[in-house]
């Protein structure tokens, strides 16, 4: 998979849409808990692609917004963290967790001086009917196939073939899911 490379910085074109992204995320988590509507429009501002009936809980945060795409159905738990630095597809009927974590962004493991505010970014993407439990993490250039279940607190670092349940850190295939449990 070709790696994205990136720049931090507070400066220049990135650094305004960091902050633009930031703004946006700092509005929605200070909405209070009943206005759906005016989560759902900042959702729709923030994010490059939206479907229907998507609701996430208060404390989210992303670098970018646009690089996230949701489907229909899509749910999240509180204190979502998206580092969006490179594509996030996520399918429909997706439900995650409170405190998960995708994070496309990772860092060089060349000397100190070198990875110092640098970086690159690998899309992830989820596909449809996905649970995520818990404090998960999702890591840089993961794919995870339809109607797999991510069990709480695991760490996942490769692909997930469609219809597994993973667990554990690192993820590992638990079973198939070859039935209504």
């Amino acid at each position: 998979m070709e790696k994205e490379k990136f720049e931090y910085s507070r400066e220049g074109e990135k650094s305004s849409l960091t902050i633009d992204a930031g703004k946006l995320v700092q509005e929605f988590n200070s909405l209070s808990y009943e206005d759906i509507q005016g989560k759902k429009k900042i959702i729709e501002k923030l994010f490059g692609s939206v479907g229907d009936d998507v609701s996430i809980e208060h404390n989210f945060h992303c670098d970018l917004g646009f690089n996230i795409h949701v489907g229909n159905r899509f749910y999240a738990g509180y204190n979502f963290t998206v580092l969006d630095v490179a594509e996030v597809r996520i399918g429909d009927n997706c439900l995650i967790a409170p405190n998960v974590g995708i994070y496309t962004a990772a860092h060089y493991i060349s000397p100190p001086e070198e990875r110092y505010k640098t970086g690159y970014g690998i899309p992830i993407t989820i596909g449809n009917n996905v649970w995520i439990g818990g404090h998960s993490v999702i890591l840089p250039g993961v794919t995870i196939g339809d109607n797999s279940i991510i069990a709480a607190g695991s760490v996942v670092n490769k692909d997930v073939t469609k219809n597994t349940i993973v667990a554990g850190n690192p993820a590992k295939k638990i079973k198939d899911i070859t039935s209504k449990l």
